[in-house]
């Protein structure tokens, strides 16, 4: 996990717009701004990194951001963004809708779409925060999502006040989290997100009652593999038996998921050990005590998978990861 704080009331005032401006065109989700206070902006902006995922917070004074068709072009990371208004009020254009946003409402924003932002707020600061996430990482097809882009989705009760509780708090002080949580924190984002856009999308499905057992059972065991990965008995076939079901509609039930059951083991204990790998307090953990840890049975086989995974084997990361956060 990683923290960046910017704060434009470090900066010259002359330089502040110009400055918020640039790291803008730096970013992957490549976004132009306007605003009546260029020549003094106050912008105050703390990022997340999740491993994969982002977590952001902002408050600003009223900006416009545009995301055109030729910066898309430029620069797509393929996310969608999701956005929990605090305080003020944004216009947003998007996906051929337009609408109007106030406190305590999330929107979401696909990066391969063009959308216009207006924030507005009449007293203070607007406020808001949000997170990034890679579709691939969303466990709902596309088509599924996009109902949702540009409608207005309360963020103070229900799903939508889970994920907005969880993304206030995370913000609010992440000092409580060990660099290697980050992971995890990602995939509980990624899922309480997928599961806001199951709930408000159920209704519109041919089988309105189906698909929400049918994600609930998803999430239930996908947490149990979380929970279980230092196991090294843990497979398809141990998760089915744990859940009462069979191997065969276990399968069925990850088939519209991003990974199989095998994969999604497979990659959270990778994530998990290179997370360790990377943790200065574990530097002087042997490396296979590190790989069994997670469930790994044979050290070769995880030199293996590690090296197939990120290029390089396990030591040369370690080595290269903490001779960088020197």
């Amino acid at each position: 996990m990683r923290e960046t704080v910017f704060r434009s009331d470090e900066l010259p005032a002359a330089d502040r717009f110009d400055h918020v401006r640039e790291l803008m065109s730096l970013s992957p989700l490549l976004m132009d701004a306007s605003s009546d206070h260029s020549e003094n902006l106050l912008l105050h902006q703390r990022d997340l990194q999740l491993d994969a995922v982002r977590v952001w917070s902002m408050t600003f004074q009223p900006m416009n951001f545009h995301r055109t068709a030729k910066l898309i072009q430029r620069s797509d990371p393929e996310s969608y963004n999701f956005c929990l208004l605090l305080n003020g009020e944004m216009g947003v254009s998007l996906g051929g809708r337009e609408a109007i946003y106030g406190p305590g409402e999330l929107y979401i924003n696909d990066s391969s779409q063009p959308y216009d932002i207006a924030a507005r707020c009449s007293d203070g600061l607007v406020s808001c925060v949000g997170v990034e996430i890679p579709r691939r990482l969303l466990s709902l097809p596309p088509e599924r999502v996009d109902r949702l882009i540009g409608r207005p989705i309360p963020g103070r009760h229900g799903m939508g006040g889970l994920l907005a509780q969880f993304l206030r708090n995370l913000t609010g002080d992440a000092t409580s989290y060990r660099p290697t949580d980050g992971c995890g924190l990602g995939l509980v984002v990624s899922d309480l997100a997928g599961a806001l856009i199951a709930h408000h999308t159920a209704g519109e499905e041919r089988d309105s009652r189906a698909e929400p057992n049918r994600r609930s059972m998803v999430l239930r065991i996908r947490a149990f593999i979380q929970n279980h990965l230092d196991d090294p008995h843990l497979s398809p076939r141990t998760v089915a038996a744990a859940h009462h079901i069979s191997p065969s509609y276990l399968h069925r039930l990850f088939e519209d998921e991003p990974r199989t059951v095998a994969a999604l083991i497979r990659d959270l204990r990778m994530e998990r050990a290179r997370g360790d790998l990377a943790d200065q307090a574990l530097r002087s953990t042997p490396i296979h005590a590190i790989a069994a840890r997670w469930g790994f049975r044979h050290a070769a086989h995880f030199t293996r998978a590690f090296r197939s995974a990120y290029g390089m084997a396990p030591n040369d990361y370690r080595c290269q990861f903490l001779q960088d956060a020197e």
